[in-house]
């Protein structure tokens, strides 16, 4: 009598375990390769045949001579993707001040000579932490530096930035950005 009771019960949860465990995963998987390939592969960018990171995770650059993403608020080390999420620091927290002071003070200290506003972008981490892109701003506020650094032609440079440049969304949605990485790679396939 009990294992008429329970019977039903365990082949419910093996048809749904099968349907939803193992069915519905690999159809989705199969339309995301099918409709979203670098998507749903990673966004993997490879150089010389090896892969050196996402384009859709940030990464940290802090030489002068390459242009600098957003921070991240990723611990222990930044833009850790299992570590993801914002600071959770409200706007009147000091610590969320004091981060962006020091923040301010090390973009004034790598260009002394830049007396334009500091982009936000620039100063503040995004919800996630990873955050692979920049705004139009921050990366021509960085322009002389690196180009100062790498002596190169401020101008080829400008070019490039507006080479990567991506638009808003539909036209409408979200802010124009450039992707830190992929502008990098471009800034060293010059040299």
């Amino acid at each position: 009598m009990p294992t008429l009771f329970f019977r039903p019960a365990i082949v419910l949860f093996l048809i749904l375990t099968l349907l939803t465990g193992i069915l519905y995963p690999l159809v989705i998987t199969g339309i995301a390769q099918v409709a979203f390939p670098s998507q749903a592969g990673g966004s993997i960018l490879v150089k010389d045949g090896k892969a050196i990171g996402s384009s859709l995770i940030g990464q940290s650059f802090r030489d002068p001579a390459h242009f600098w993403g957003r921070p991240s608020a990723t611990t222990p080390q930044p833009y850790n993707g299992l570590a993801s999420g914002g600071s959770n620091l409200g706007p009147l927290n000091p610590a969320l001040t004091e981060a962006v002071k020091a923040r301010i003070d090390a973009l004034r200290a790598a260009e002394p000579t830049n007396k334009a506003s500091i982009p936000v972008d620039l100063v503040t981490a995004s919800a996630s932490g990873l955050d692979p892109d920049i705004s139009l701003a921050a990366a021509y506020y960085q322009l002389n530096r690196v180009a100062r650094a790498r002596g190169a032609n401020p101008e080829a440079l400008r070019a490039l930035i507006a080479a990567h440049a991506q638009g808003r969304w539909l036209g409408i949605l979200g802010e124009p950005r450039i992707n830190v990485l992929e502008l990098n790679l471009s800034l060293d396939a010059l040299d």
